[in-house]
């Protein structure tokens, strides 16, 4: 019965934290397949890792012959530490003490339409660490948007580009259009202890020479002019349109006349209930944010042409959750 399934629904969640912590999907991708050998790997009980391995089984996220446990496809492609495509450092991230806070009681959060966390600035405070941990923990998970954008953006094609990546967090999407195109030159804004990660992955990508860091809120701090590309990744939905405005008039007059404004984000359909992994996230926002949503692409548009942007288009990034906006004056 999925009522039953959706009270429940916190087991498998905390399951599935436990046996990332432990590095279960790992121990079973090097050949560690018994639940004792599980258990010496991971420092366990025998009793405690075959109760916690079985629970997997039953979720299909393992599967069971004898008394051997083996991976499921997308947990060997994603839960494996040894993976090169690795998700399991997220879960630092959407399971850290703040998430799961703002979920503990949601009645007074829906009474007054939006989180009640830090006195009502939710997750946007200055001085939460919470997006020090995004900063290192999901660079895996966003790739597929970064390499989306460097095609949409024509990074490999050389030509000189200068390119503004606000709230840059990992700096993932600015790095990435570097990597690309020798001849980008970005500028990141962010806090200075979220610039910091992103100049190290800057440095590991071996792109830290064209890598600049501007230390500041994007709403406040002055970014400069001419800019070919502006990324807004991830970040628009945390604030009302009442606050984008403004922000969207600020990167208007900071770009070059025929520049390109690449909006990546959580974007459902009119009706805001499809897609439905995409329309969920507007729960995320109402239990986080003062004011943020998921906006459908016709809000998006309202917001950009009321900020000077007249071409507006939206592309669906195909087997991805997000969508991008492509905005030009």
């Amino acid at each position: 019965m999925r009522i039953i399934q959706a009270v429940n629904a916190f087991q498998l969640t905390a399951a599935m934290k436990a046996a990332i912590d432990l590095r279960v999907f790992t121990a079973i991708g090097e050949g560690r397949l018994t639940a004792e050998a599980i258990a010496e790997y991971c420092q366990t009980s025998p009793k405690g890792m075959r109760v916690l391995c079985d629970f997997l089984v039953v979720h299909e996220f393992l599967s069971k012959d004898g008394l051997r446990y083996g991976l499921a496809p997308d947990a060997a492609a994603f839960l494996d530490r040894n993976s090169p495509t690795y998700l399991g450092g997220i879960v630092n991230f959407q399971l850290g003490d703040v998430q799961r806070k703002a979920y503990e009681d949601l009645v007074p959060v829906i009474r007054k339409g939006g989180t009640v966390l830090n006195e009502a600035s939710g997750t946007m405070s200055k001085a939460d660490p919470m997006w020090e941990e995004f900063a290192r923990s999901m660079m895996s998970a966003v790739m597929p948007g970064a390499e989306a954008i460097v095609t949409l953006v024509n990074a490999r094609s050389g030509v000189p580009m200068k390119v503004l990546d606000l709230a840059a967090g990992h700096g993932l999407f600015g790095i990435t259009i570097a990597q690309h195109n020798p001849n980008a030159t970005v500028y990141a804004v962010d806090w200075p202890s979220v610039l910091e990660i992103a100049r190290e992955h800057a440095l590991s990508a071996g792109v830290e020479e064209r890598w600049n860091g501007i230390k500041g809120n994007a709403f406040d701090v002055e970014f400069g002019q001419d800019y070919d590309v502006v990324l807004l990744t991830n970040f628009l939905h945390h604030f009302s349109s009442d606050m984008i405005e403004p922000l969207l008039r600020k990167v208007h007059g900071a770009m070059k006349p025929d520049g390109v404004v690449v909006t990546l984000e959580f974007v459902p359909n009119e009706d805001r209930v499809t897609p439905r992994d995409v329309a969920a996230f507007a729960m995320v926002m109402l239990a986080m944010t003062a004011e943020g949503d998921a906006y459908p692409f016709s809000e998006y548009e309202a917001m950009f042409r009321n900020a000077g942007f007249q071409q507006n288009e939206l592309r669906r990034i195909e087997g991805h959750r997000q969508a991008i906006i492509l905005s030009r004056r």
